[in-house]
């Protein structure tokens, strides 16, 4: 019960701190807000960048083109040989006169060109469009299907899907080093602004040595600061994230320049992000107030 009444004696006295040092505490707040707003756009950048890799992977296809000469029973044959295939998600038949339709609805020079031909006149392939479960194996998947007899070719968007895919890889982990940089130098920055919030009260900590108040009792109220202190720097990061996100997503329709560019849903992304925030600028402020306390008081 009495280290319950100490602890939120310290609370109270950690809050009143910052109140009454808000001229240097502010100092603290502003570093943790500064940091915090990029960390912010860091992390839904990353997300968002793990979103876009996502949807390409998702909408991976694999275009099997048939040999005009192949017979219905062939090109079943072929579809049993895909789907034995141990990277086959799904297979899709699209006839070459499916095809011609589709075009045909596209644009009406091509609806006048392609009504002119007869069924053996029609120059294109039937297809199998196949999505494949990894996509990282689809390369090995595509020649594996090129290679199946009465197959006459195999696309897949290869060279440039790789290189896209490797392009948000590298984006993805510069990011996350970003963020874990910002963090670090963010608790460095803290140390520093609360080393001179504490220098400056080292007569009250004399004080409270000299009554026998221990490390422990004296260094908890600096700690607790750094808690409040933490808090308030995220408030603004916070409120960016939440409300500046979801205006971003309205506007742009959740798309970015093309449908495979999707950004991350508003909600509850933004709260998870708004979360993973405050837990930063609480662990921020309290290792830096303890670290500060320790180190330049050698309590």
């Amino acid at each position: 019960m009495r280290n319950i009444r100490i602890l939120i004696k310290n609370i109270r006295d950690g809050f009143k701190n910052v109140i009454r040092n808000f001229s240097l505490s502010l100092a603290s707040i502003s570093c943790i807000t500064v940091t915090l707003l990029i960390v912010a756009f860091a992390i839904v950048g990353s997300y968002n960048v793990e979103n876009f890799t996502k949807v390409i992977r998702d909408d991976f296809t694999i275009v099997v083109y048939m040999n005009n000469s192949n017979t219905e029973e062939t090109e079943a044959k072929i579809k049993n040989e895909i789907n034995g295939l141990s990277n086959i998600e799904s297979i899709i038949f699209n006839s070459k006169k499916d095809i011609a339709n589709e075009m045909k609805e596209e644009s009406e020079i091509f609806n006048t060109i392609i009504s002119s031909w007869s069924d053996s006149e029609n120059p294109l392939y039937d297809t199998y469009l196949v999505k494949v479960k990894n996509s990282e194996k689809i390369s090995n998947t595509a020649s594996k299907i090129e290679k199946i007899e009465g197959v006459e070719m195999v696309r897949y968007g290869e060279g440039m899907i790789e290189s896209l895919l490797s392009i948000f890889k590298m984006v993805e982990k510069i990011l996350i080093v970003i963020v874990v940089s910002l963090v670090l130098v963010t608790a460095f920055l803290i140390i520093n602004t609360i080393k001179i919030t504490i220098f400056s009260r080292q007569e009250e900590i004399e004080i409270k040595r000299l009554v026998g108040a221990s490390n422990f009792s004296i260094k908890q109220p600096f700690v607790i600061e750094g808690l409040f202190i933490g808090v308030l720097g995220s408030i603004i990061p916070v409120l960016v994230t939440i409300y500046g996100y979801s205006v971003l997503y309205e506007k742009t329709g959740g798309i970015l320049f093309s449908k495979f560019i999707q950004l991350v849903e508003p909600f509850p992304f933004t709260f998870e992000v708004s979360l993973v925030l405050v837990l930063i600028g609480i662990v921020v402020g309290m290792i830096g107030s303890s670290k500060a306390v320790r180190k330049y008081l050698k309590i």
